[in-house]
């Protein structure tokens, strides 16, 4: 009988920490450190890095989505991509090209100065981010924090989108992160800003799908225009492309994105076909003609993309550096 009791004591208490182990593990939260580095506000400081940044390179909105994106879309948005190492994430071949992480050390320092050992590398990821969208003009977005850092980063994880893929293709991979197709359109649209290479587009301009000839969906003056730029010559330099041809606004979040699609002036494979596939083309038509809500869409589309198999409460752990784990 006493044996019985103990054992059921025991039971108990294992219930009762694995409560409080899933309140810990609890959803995100804005706001997440305030009043947790005395009067200091860690967004503030965030912004502050970033904002200095921005202004000497507006390109660094384009690294940051991409950075936080290849990151999320790994092992979850866990700061990962981060970490350096002869094997880790940084190492695989669609991460070669990924910029941005001087600019996550600098704001982590200056975080840890005021408040060490308080701020995930994750959530610095996830708040400089949004502080170079609003900084572009794509709206202000609350960040949800609370991440913490994971311990794991392994280039084989590695797994993300061809730019070749189709629209029922990206579909299921986004649906497999939690992610429904509007999302999917709301994220690419973070191709308003940023570059791709030549490499990535030549198929369109010379010989799409073996005919010889230029993809037949990409508008004439544009495929004249990028053949300038880009050498049929697999020995050129492999050049960069702007992925918002409007001369007005290559650094600016806007739908200018989703206007270039429906204009046949895509400039990758994906971008064009999301707007002539019957599951996207009414979601491209509609952000194109609707700029005013834009901004808060997108952000929330950031919101959920930052949610992605997160680690909370006691998992994982927050970095001293976040090109390092601890141990």
């Amino acid at each position: 009988m006493m044996k019985l009791k103990a054992t059921l004591v025991r039971l108990a208490i294992v219930l009762l920490l694995a409560k409080f182990l899933i309140v810990d593990s609890a959803n995100l939260s804005v706001g997440f450190y305030r009043g947790k580095c005395g009067f200091i506000d860690v967004e503030t400081l965030v912004a502050t890095v970033i904002t200095a940044r921005f202004f000497q390179d507006p390109t660094i909105v384009a690294a940051l989505l991409r950075l936080q994106f290849h990151d999320c879309f790994t092992n979850g948005c866990d700061a990962s991509i981060l970490i350096d190492g002869m094997r880790s994430e940084k190492t695989a071949p669609p991460n070669h090209s990924i910029r941005g992480y001087e600019i996550i050390d600098e704001a982590k320092a200056a975080v840890e100065k005021f408040c060490p050992a308080l701020v995930s590398c994750a959530d610095i990821i996830a708040m400089a981010t949004r502080d170079a969208v609003f900084l572009s003009g794509g709206g202000r977005y609350n960040v949800e924090t609370g991440r913490r850092d994971g311990l794991v980063s392994v280039a084989e994880n590695v797994s993300l989108l061809s730019p070749r893929i189709s629209v029922p293709e990206a579909i299921a991979a986004f649906s497999r992160k939690g992610l429904n197709a509007t999302d999917m359109v709301l994220l690419l649209g973070a191709h308003s800003v940023g570059v791709t290479h030549c490499s990535l587009i030549k198929h369109r301009l010379y010989n799409f799908e073996g005919t010889g000839n230029h993809d037949p969906t990409m508008e004439i003056f544009l495929v004249n225009q990028l053949r300038l730029r880009c050498a049929p010559d697999i020995t050129a330099a492999d050049m960069t492309v702007n992925l918002d041809q409007n001369p007005f606004s290559p650094f600016l979040m806007d739908v200018s994105y989703y206007q270039n699609i429906l204009l046949h002036r895509g400039i990758l494979q994906i971008d064009q076909e999301l707007g002539m596939h019957p599951l996207t083309f009414p979601i491209v038509r509609n952000l194109a003609f609707n700029s005013f809500d834009y901004p808060s869409r997108f952000g929330a589309a950031m919101v959920k993309l930052g949610g992605i198999s997160v680690l909370t409460g006691r998992q994982g752990e927050i970095r001293r550096s976040c090109r390092a784990t601890n141990s």
